[in-house]
């Protein structure tokens, strides 16, 4: 048998990588992995830790915050004053103020017939209030279902304004801001703006508006806040431009 030399014996491990794909990666992979990817994961560890340190410390801060507010802090209805509003027989219903409400859309399919029909439902005089849906859809269908649900409400005697627009200029701030553009706008005393999947009580108005009402200085009110899955945000406005909140807690 014909004796085979040492260097035939032992394979070049590296000229078979050249042959073998996998091999290749696997060889950068070991080269790589030490230097370069273990650095990396000990930075984003670092970095989780460092958060979660930071809710941890967040969350005891408002619990400390809740628990002191509880213990000290006085409720609304006893820093404020607070009447409900009565109906007068001679009057009528002047007085209550006007109030406008806002709903600004866009491309709301699973939820513009509740919050139209929520903000329909308001405890609050029908000639008292107006409704104004702002849609910015862009799908026809969804705007021509938005338009008909209006249409809807509107042949059961509720005050509700339809309103569009040509562009998304400033997306639902701007679709607000031009419907305070409207002539109706002016008789109004406050504008209540609902986010598009918010559902009010139906006595919401009634328990928000007299704090406002008896109680010029204030310019902000915070009541519960219920959501299922989005944040949801309440704005008054008065008629001098002056923005009260309500932010349901």
């Amino acid at each position: 048998m014909e004796r085979l030399t040492s260097t035939q014996m032992i394979p070049d491990a590296f000229q078979g990588a050249r042959d073998d794909v996998t091999v290749q990666l696997a060889i950068i992979w070991d080269q790589i992995k030490a230097p370069l990817i273990v650095p990396l994961l000990r930075i984003a560890v670092a970095i989780c830790l460092i958060m979660s340190l930071m809710l941890f410390i967040e969350r005891v801060y408002m619990g400390v915050v809740i628990m002191l507010v509880k213990l000290f802090g006085r409720k609304p209805d006893r820093r404020y004053r607070w009447e409900a509003m009565k109906d007068d027989v001679e009057v009528g219903n002047s007085t209550y103020p006007m109030v406008l409400v806002q709903i600004p859309m866009y491309n709301e399919r699973e939820v513009y017939q509740l919050s139209i029909g929520a903000a329909c439902g308001l405890s609050w005089p029908s000639d008292r209030v107006i409704i104004q849906v702002l849609d910015d859809s862009t799908d026809p269908t969804i705007k021509d279902m938005v338009e008909v649900e209006c249409q809807r409400w509107a042949s059961k005697g509720i005050n509700i304004k339809y309103e569009v627009r040509d562009n998304r200029n400033g997306y639902k701030s701007g679709a607000l801001k031009e419907g305070m553009k409207r002539s109706y706008v002016k008789s109004c005393d406050y504008v209540a703006i609902f986010d598009a999947d918010f559902q009010p009580e139906p006595d919401f108005l009634r328990r928000t508006i007299p704090f406002l009402v008896h109680n010029p200085e204030l310019a902000l009110v915070q009541t519960r806040w219920k959501f299922g899955n989005l944040a949801l945000i309440t704005t008054f406005i008065s008629p001098t431009l002056i923005w009260l909140s309500l932010l349901l807690i």
